[in-house]
């Protein structure tokens, strides 16, 4: 597989539109994380998943560019038609990098060598891009190898990706992270583990990885060649002429092209787009991606391929007539299988993913929070909520034993606030708690901020937490009891409260439903 490489695209792309120098420190910003940076942002010391003020702190010369997805493909037209010139068979694999198989070209120009340098030239000819070319078995040793410039012997794949960094799986962030806490720092590390061991120990995908990592294709070469009529063609009335029309299009053929493969247990990895037009002008591409697409995965490149065409610079000469998708190589559709709770590649996750991302856009990163449940010993310590994007870090390890943990269930509401509340036993005494934790009376009745007291029909505990005793100053000794309370008045229910004692004050921790 000959591959061709366009470094930091999307900030070339966005460069591009903006009219400003690909020199200048340029850095591409989604959710508020830096997800393209330039070699001169580099050299500054912006790096990926850096914050955009902390990027803006370190380069306060850097122009940060919004994340557009459609703006990347659209400008990246161009280069792939510029690779097709010289070379049959191009994939698009994403905007910034296209695939061919090596040996056409490599047999045309004389050798694979001279097959990079005539595809890196006839690029910078035709867009004025500078690209990269990387030769290997495999798309992704190719890949691998797009970004060192370098080609790889036939069957040397594996040798060539041993000493690589376990970080190359940039699209498997948590399998990555555990490999290195079990000490396997190299591909090569990871390829010599048995892969039954591999599977059976972290999963599917991890087993889809570690064949990468040994110089092999993603899945085994058995493939299943889809029969003609599962390809779904389109014929718009009128042409179509405008990217808004494309969009809605691309949608509707996403859709009845993923529901037709799934009818036969299919599901697509390689996506033909053919187009022809008024004039008679035959338009096509092949998109490939490594994992089986869903229907917004169609529909986005079927929109980011009609964009190219519409607004690039050979752009047709009439509108669109016939739009044809066609599922060039397929998987067993049961790579899709969905989780139960918004596992795999479901369609309305990626829509609220979205969502919040446009919500952070308007209101800043910290806008939307998500939960992330850790150890602890109370509710409050439990949880730990963290901006949309960032990584879902528990607070604390949950597999720690906890000593004075509460029992299940949980309280179902935590008050960000503190709700002070006094607990008072028969005597009309407050019920404090010993330095043993012990309770210096029986709970009668419990008032919540001062307002209107309320019988004690039963309580459990307390529950001693006496947390990091041994550093100075940091030491908290607290006290969690339950209670049950008696109803305000015939239409009210019980109300269960969490109480936490700290400091000799009474609180409410949490209210269970």
């Amino acid at each position: 597989m000959l591959v061709l490489w366009c470094p930091d695209w999307p900030v070339v792309a966005a460069c591009a539109v903006a009219g400003r120098s690909v020199a200048a420190p340029a850095a591409v910003v989604s959710a508020n994380r830096v997800v393209a940076v330039n070699a001169s942002a580099r050299a500054e010391g912006v790096h990926l998943d850096l914050r955009r003020r902390e990027a803006q702190g370190r380069c306060p010369d850097i122009t940060v560019f919004p994340d557009d997805p459609d703006r990347d493909a659209r400008l990246f037209e161009p280069v792939a038609a510029a690779v097709e010139e010289a070379a049959v068979g191009v994939e698009v694999v994403c905007p910034g990098l296209v695939a061919v198989p090596a040996r056409g070209p490599a047999a045309y120009f004389g050798s694979e060598e001279a097959a990079a340098e005539r595809l890196i030239d006839q690029v910078a000819a035709h867009t004025g891009v500078e690209s990269q070319v990387g030769v290997a078995d495999g798309l992704f040793a190719a890949t691998r190898a797009a970004h060192r410039g370098v080609v790889v012997a036939p069957g040397a794949g594996a040798e060539f990706l041993a000493p690589l960094s376990i970080r190359e799986f940039r699209e498997h962030p948590e399998l990555v992270d555990l490999l290195r806490r079990l000490g396997i720092r190299t591909l090569g590390a990871f390829a010599a583990l048995d892969p039954g061991d591999v599977v059976s120990r972290f999963g599917a995908a991890a087993g889809r990885a570690h064949r990468l990592a040994r110089g092999l294709e993603q899945r085994p070469p058995a493939r299943r060649r889809p029969p003609v009529d599962l390809s779904v063609t389109h014929n718009p009335d009128p042409p179509i002429e405008r990217v808004d029309a494309a969009a809605f299009v691309a949608r509707g053929l996403g859709e009845r092209l993923h529901s037709g493969l799934a009818a036969h247990g299919l599901a697509c990895t390689r996506l033909g787009i053919h187009a022809s037009t008024a004039n008679g002008e035959e338009l096509s591409r092949v998109w490939r991606c490594a994992e089986p697409l869903t229907p917004t995965g169609i529909a986005d490149r079927v929109r980011w391929q009609l964009d190219g065409w519409l607004r690039g610079a050979r752009r047709p000469s009439a509108g669109i007539t016939v739009l044809r998708l066609e599922p060039e190589e397929t998987v067993d559709g049961r790579a899709l299988q969905l989780g139960l709770w918004q596992g795999g590649h479901d369609e309305q996750a990626e829509r609220a993913a979205r969502a919040m991302v446009h919500v952070q856009g308007l209101l800043g990163p910290e806008g939307v929070l998500t939960p992330v449940i850790g150890g602890g010993r109370g509710p409050a310590d439990q949880v730990r909520l963290v901006p949309w994007g960032d990584e879902r870090v528990p607070a604390a390890p949950v597999d720690q034993p906890w000593p004075g943990r509460l029992p299940a269930p949980s309280p179902a509401t935590v008050p960000t606030r503190t709700l002070p509340v006094s607990v008072i036993d028969r005597d009309g005494l407050e019920v404090g708690v010993t330095g043993r934790f012990v309770l210096t009376g029986r709970p009668d009745v419990v008032a919540v901020g001062g307002g209107q007291t309320r019988r004690v029909l039963a309580w459990a505990g307390p529950w001693p937490a006496d947390e990091r005793w041994w550093e100075l100053g940091a030491g908290r000794r607290r006290a969690r009891l339950q209670v049950l309370l008696a109803e305000k008045s015939e239409e009210d229910s019980q109300d269960a409260l969490l109480l936490v004692r700290e400091n000799e004050k009474w609180s409410v921790e949490g209210i269970y439903d």
